[in-house]
C-alpha cells in the first residue's frame, strides 16, 4: 500500500505526520508522475479554490478523476471534501475546478468565517463507539447525499460530517489536527 498526500496547499504536513506516527511513510504528491506511484490519496484541508486551480495547472484533475474510487482510494478533509463533491453550493464567483467524484452536495464555509470555527464531538460508529474529536475550521456542510453515498459521521444535532462512497471518503472536519488517528486508520482499510 502506497499512500500519497496532495501537497499543493493546505495542511498536508499534518496528515503526513499522522501517517508516519501510525507506521506509514507517505509520498507528497505534487505532479502526475507522483500520483501514478500511489494507490491511496489524501486531499487535505486548505483553500478549495486554490487547490482546485493548482490541480488544473499541474494537470492533475483528469488523472485523479480517471482513477478515483477505482484503483485509487481518496479521502478529502474539509477543502478536500469540497473537491470530491459533485455539487458545490455557494461557490466563489467563476466557480472552482472540482473532481466531482462523490454523489454529494456540499456548502462551502457553511458555519461562517474563521472566527466561527469550533470543536465538537462526532459520532462515527464505523471507527468505534467513543466520540471522535472534531475540529471545524471554515468548514463546509454536507447538504445532501446521492445514490451510493452514505453518511458515516454526525454531529449531535444530526448534521452529516462524514460520508463514504465505495473507496471514497469525505470529512468536513480535520482529524489530522487531533491525536485521534482512527479516521486515518479507516482510510487505510478502504
Amino acid at each position: 500500500m502506497t499512500v500519497g498526500v496532495l501537497a499543493l496547499q493546505g495542511d498536508f504536513r499534518e496528515h503526513c505526520a499522522v501517517l508516519r506516527r501510525i507506521g506509514v511513510e507517505p509520498i507528497e504528491v505534487r505532479l502526475p508522475h507522483q500520483l501514478a506511484q500511489v494507490d491511496r490519496l489524501i486531499i487535505p484541508g486548505g483553500e478549495s479554490t486554490t487547490i482546485g486551480r493548482l490541480l488544473a495547472i499541474y494537470q492533475m484533475l483528469e488523472p485523479i478523476r480517471a482513477r478515483g474510487g477505482h484503483d485509487l482510494a481518496i479521502w478529502g478533509t474539509c477543502a478536500g471534501a469540497i473537491l470530491l463533491a459533485n455539487e458545490v453550493v455557494d461557490q466563489k464567483q467563476g466557480g472552482q475546478p472540482t473532481l466531482g467524484l462523490m454523489n454529494l452536495t456540499i456548502r462551502r464555509n457553511a458555519y461562517g468565517s474563521q472566527l466561527d470555527s469550533f470543536e465538537a464531538p462526532i459520532t462515527m460508529p464505523i471507527i468505534g463507539e467513543a466520540p471522535l474529536p472534531g475540529v471545524f475550521i471554515r468548514a463546509p456542510r454536507i447538504m445532501a447525499l446521492g445514490q451510493g453515498c452514505e453518511a458515516v459521521g454526525w454531529l449531535e444535532d444530526g448534521s452529516v460530517v462524514a460520508a463514504r462512497q465505495g473507496r471514497l471518503l469525505a470529512t468536513t472536519f480535520h482529524p489530522e489536527l487531533t491525536h485521534d488517528d482512527r479516521v486515518h486508520r479507516l482510510f487505510l482499510e478502504l
